[in-house]
C-alpha cells in the first residue's frame, strides 16, 4: 500500500494477522474503543452481572486492503443463538422477492433446479423460490432461527457453512445452481474455507451471488455504526474479488444496490466455466474502486476524524434536547444502533428507550448501555418529541410506520451519514 499519515500499530509476535493473505495487521482505520457484542440482548435478571466488552479496533491490510477485526469470540458463541430475524423488514422482504424473481429469469430456474442460501436466516427469501417450485435448501447457524424456517416448510441445515460442510452436501448429492449469501461475508472469520465450500458446492454451471455492505460507502458516508464485533470483515469490490478469485472462482459482475446504506451484489462463477464472461459492469468497478484509492492507506486516513465528529454532533442534540425537558426514544435494536449508542456513551438519561417490530426482543434491554426495548405501540403511548431512528437505512419504512408522530409534533432524526432531524 501506499505510505499515508495513518499511524501504524506496533507489532510484535501476538499482532493479529490479515485473515486473507496472513500478513501482519499493521494500520489502525478506526477505533471504536471497547464495545459488547451488537445482539447480546440482555433479560431483565442479567442487568446485574458481569458483561464483557471487546475492543472495536477496525485495521487495514497493508497487503491486501481487506479491512478487518481481530475474532475476539468465536462465531458458535454469536451465532448459535440470534436474536435477527430478517421476516421483520418489509422492504427486506420485498427487496428477497425481487431478487428471487430476476434469479430465476436470468438464469432459468425450474424444478429440476437446487438453490441454496448460505445464513439463511428464517427463511426469508428461499420462500419466493420454494413458491415458484424450485427445491431449496437453507444452510444456518442459529438453531432458534433456523426452526422458524423449519416450520414453515424450508429445508434448513442448522450447521455454519464452510468447506467441510459443502462436502459433506455434495456427498448426499447436493449440488448448487444458484448459491446465496446475502450479508454473510462479513460474519465469517475464515474467509478462505467459506469460499472455498461455495466452490466446492457450486455445480460446473452455477452461480453464486453475495451481497455486502460497499466499503466505499462506509468510508464515505461515514457508516461506522456498521462496525461490530458480528462484521469480522469489510469488502470492497476489489478485495473480494481477490478473494474469491483465490480459492476458484471469478466474479464475473456486480450490481449495485441501495440496502443498508449502499451494497454490492457481486456474481461469481467457476473458473472454468467460460460461458460466462466477465462484463463490463465489473470492469468498471475495478477502474473505479483504483481510482478512488482502493489500495491506498490515505484513503482510510480522516474516517476517524469524521466519526468523532459525528459522535460531538449527536450527544450535543441528546443533550440539548434533555436540557429543554424533551423526551427522546429509538426505533430499532439493530446491531448498528448499539455500535452507535455504545460509542458515542448514550444511556437513559440521554435515550429513554427503543421499539421494535421483533417480538423476540421486547422485555429486553440493549447490549452494554441496558437502554429497555418495547413493542412500537409505545411509541404513541409516551408520545416522546424526537424518534432516532438507529436503523437509518429504513429511514422511509420507519418513518412512514410512525407517520402519526406528527400528531402532537413529534419528529425524526437520523444520525448517519450526518445529524439531521426531520
Amino acid at each position: 500500500m501506499t505510505a499515508t499519515n495513518i499511524a501504524p500499530v506496533r507489532t510484535d509476535a501476538t499482532s493479529p494477522r490479515c485473515r486473507f493473505c496472513d500478513a501482519r495487521l499493521e494500520f489502525t482505520m478506526v477505533d471504536l474503543g471497547k464495545s459488547p457484542l451488537c445482539q447480546s440482548m440482555l433479560a431483565a435478571d442479567q442487568l446485574k452481572q458481569m458483561e464483557p466488552f471487546y475492543p472495536l479496533q477496525v485495521y487495514v491490510c497493508g497487503s491486501c486492503s481487506l479491512v478487518q477485526l481481530e475474532e475476539y469470540v468465536s462465531p458458535a458463541e454469536i451465532f448459535s443463538d440470534y436474536n435477527y430475524f430478517s421476516s421483520f423488514s418489509d422492504s427486506w422482504l420485498t427487496h428477497a422477492s425481487r431478487y428471487a424473481d430476476d434469479m430465476t429469469v436470468r438464469l432459468g430456474l425450474d424444478g429440476n433446479s437446487q438453490v441454496v442460501e448460505l445464513a439463511s436466516n428464517d427463511g426469508y427469501l428461499l420462500q419466493y423460490f420454494a413458491r415458484k417450485g424450485i427445491p431449496v435448501l437453507g444452510v444456518e447457524p442459529a438453531a432458534n432461527v433456523a426452526e422458524v424456517a423449519i416450520e414453515n416448510g424450508i429445508d434448513t441445515v442448522v450447521e455454519f457453512f464452510d468447506e467441510p460442510t459443502a462436502i459433506g452436501l455434495v456427498d448426499r448429492g447436493i449440488r448448487a445452481d444458484l448459491i446465496v449469501g446475502n450479508n454473510v461475508l462479513a460474519q465469517v472469520p475464515d474467509v478462505n474455507t467459506f469460499v472455498a465450500g461455495i466452490a466446492r458446492l457450486l455445480a460446473p454451471g452455477g452461480v453464486v451471488t453475495i451481497e455486502f455492505p460497499s466499503l466505499f460507502n462506509l468510508v464515505e458516508l461515514n457508516q461506522f455504526d456498521t462496525i461490530y464485533h458480528e462484521h469480522f470483515s469489510y469488502f470492497s469490490f476489489t478485495t473480494a474479488a481477490r478473494i474469491f478469485a483465490a480459492n476458484g472462482i471469478t466474479i464475473f459482475d456486480v450490481e449495485e444496490l441501495p440496502t443498508h446504506g449502499g451494497s454490492l451484489r457481486i456474481f461469481g462463477r467457476l473458473d472454468d466455466n467460460e460461458t460466462l464472461p466477465v462484463t463490463t459492469r465489473a470492469s468498471d468497478m475495478f477502474a473505479i474502486e483504483a481510482a478512488k484509492g482502493v489500495d491506498q492507506l490515505g484513503t482510510y486516513a480522516d474516517f476517524g476524524e469524521r466519526v468523532e465528529r459525528t459522535k460531538r454532533d449527536l450527544l450535543e442534540f441528546l443533550i440539548g434536547a434533555r436540557r429543554d425537558g424533551k423526551v427522546v426514544a429509538g426505533y430499532g435494536a439493530p446491531g448498528k444502533g448499539n455500535t452507535l449508542l455504545n460509542y458515542c456513551g448514550i444511556r437513559t438519561d440521554l435515550m429513554a428507550f427503543t421499539v421494535d417490530r421483533s417480538p423476540a426482543k421486547h422485555g429486553r434491554f440493549l447490549p452494554g448501555t441496558h437502554i429497555p426495548v418495547y413493542e412500537p405501540d409505545h411509541i404513541f403511548e409516551v408520545r416522546p418529541d424526537y424518534v432516532l431512528i438507529l436503523p437509518w437505512n429504513l429511514r422511509a419504512e420507519i418513518s412512514e410506520q410512525l407517520v402519526g408522530i406528527r400528531d402532537w409534533g413529534g419528529q425524526f432524526v437520523v444520525p448517519i451519514p450526518s445529524l439531521e432531524v426531520f
